[in-house]
């Protein structure tokens, strides 16, 4: 880079303030030779504050100085038939416009004439009034305001992000759901339960000579425990009927996975967790991806936080959703765990009336006991086995699912 085409590029920043004379020359041909703004190389690698850049650019212009800002209700009217490409390339950009109907126009070189016939070409004669920007700002505006791609767009970006958040949020109301229909169902067993140990005492009576000539206490005992058994048995059966219709396990991590899928476009992953191992379940492998894009970060400049913060909000939503997952899966599992605990009731209750009072009249009530105990264990394992595989690759601690 010849000494002219450094002077040309130092001289707006001037007025800078650097420990050594010599670097603002040096910044400059470092600016050169990388194909970046100086502005953004005083200020990462040199410690220039925003603030400072702004004022020197000010200083040199003659004009008041802009920055990004996400907030700035830009009009419709200003965005429409802009081309970012063609704004980056001249460096420049519609802020304002005042009551009066003056635009204000955020500019990289508000003296640069192909800038201002830019301007002029595509709004014609209104008035304007030019403000000094930093080169990075006005990339900013342009991906935010123009829509670029997602990764890339700042303010927009939060309502793409909070779509995702609301379909998670509606997929855990939905799994929160069916663990309410299977609290109930296992709320229903526990009376059936109650219905049943009733019946035995009742079958117990009526088997003892004591009782023979005095069956009425038998008889009522019996008659509470059917009458619990049958006010309970409606919900189980419900829930017994419908256990084809919510999601199994493994529908349950798909669709969940499905609601982590923003995480292609929205967040950045650079770095990834090395060394770890790979877990077998599909739902502990999205568990442990989650923790590579927990970051904390601090972006420049401090308006785009809200945007970080954002994404940050919805990996911790997709935190909340892989644990309601497993809670889910875990219900359905405690729900067989339900059935599996009244069918060996049923059953120890069956075989333990045939062996106390052998056979009889009455023993088709003790095969009938035993005949629903096994149906119900066999029932019960349907819902419990399937969920083996995910206890074992479950995180040992909750500290461990938000940290991996």
């Amino acid at each position: 880079m010849t000494k002219l085409e450094t002077e040309t590029l130092i001289q707006p920043f001037s007025g800078v303030a650097l420990s050594h004379p010599g670097l603002l020359t040096e910044a400059a041909q470092a600016a050169s030779l990388r194909g970046v703004p100086l502005a953004r190389i005083l200020h990462m690698e040199y410690g220039v504050l925003r603030e400072d850049l702004l004022a020197a650019l000010s200083a040199h212009y003659r004009c008041a100085a802009i920055e990004y800002d996400e907030r700035l209700p830009i009009p419709p009217e200003l965005l429409t038939g802009l081309q970012g490409s063609r704004l980056a390339r001249t460096g420049w950009f519609p802020v304002i416009k005042d009551g009066d109907g003056t635009i204000v126009i955020a500019a990289r070189d508000p003296s640069d004439p192909a800038m201002r016939a830019g301007v002029e070409e595509i709004f014609g004669s209104v008035p304007y009034e030019f403000r000094v920007a930093l080169p990075d700002d006005i990339s900013w505006f342009i991906q935010d305001f123009l829509h670029d791609k997602p990764g890339l767009l700042i303010g927009t970006e939060r309502t793409g992000l909070a779509f995702w958040r609301n379909t998670m949020a509606h997929w855990r109301t939905r799994m929160a759901c069916y663990r309410t229909d299977l609290a109930r169902a296992r709320t229903a067993l526990a009376f059936v339960r109650i219905g049943l140990a009733l019946g035995a005492i009742s079958r117990t009576l009526m088997s003892r000579e004591h009782f023979a000539d005095h069956p009425l206490l038998a008889y009522c005992i019996l008659a509470m425990g059917v009458l619990i058994l049958f006010a309970a048995l409606p919900v189980y059966l419900q829930v017994r009927r419908s256990r084809l219709i919510p999601p199994r396990n493994q529908t349950l991590v798909e669709v969940s996975g499905a609601t982590l899928s923003f995480l292609e476009n929205y967040q950045n992953l650079e770095y990834a967790e090395p060394g770890k191992r790979i877990k077998e379940t599909m739902l502990a492998r999205m568990g442990d991806l989650l923790a590579n894009y927990s970051t904390i970060l601090y972006p420049a400049p401090a308006s785009r936080e809200r945007t970080h913060l954002a994404r940050e909000r919805n990996v911790l939503a997709a935190q909340r959703t892989i644990a309601g997952c497993y809670r889910t899966i875990y219900a359905r599992a405690r729900t067989g765990l339900a059935f599996i605990r009244t069918g060996v009731s049923f059953l120890s209750i069956g075989i333990g009336l045939i062996g106390y009072f052998g056979l009889g009249l009455k023993t088709f009530f003790d095969v009938t006991l035993i005949v629903i105990g096994l149906l119900m264990i066999i029932d019960g394992g349907l819902w419990y086995l399937p969920v083996r595989k995910e206890q074992a690759e479950l995180p040992k601690t909750r500290s461990a699912m938000l940290a991996g």
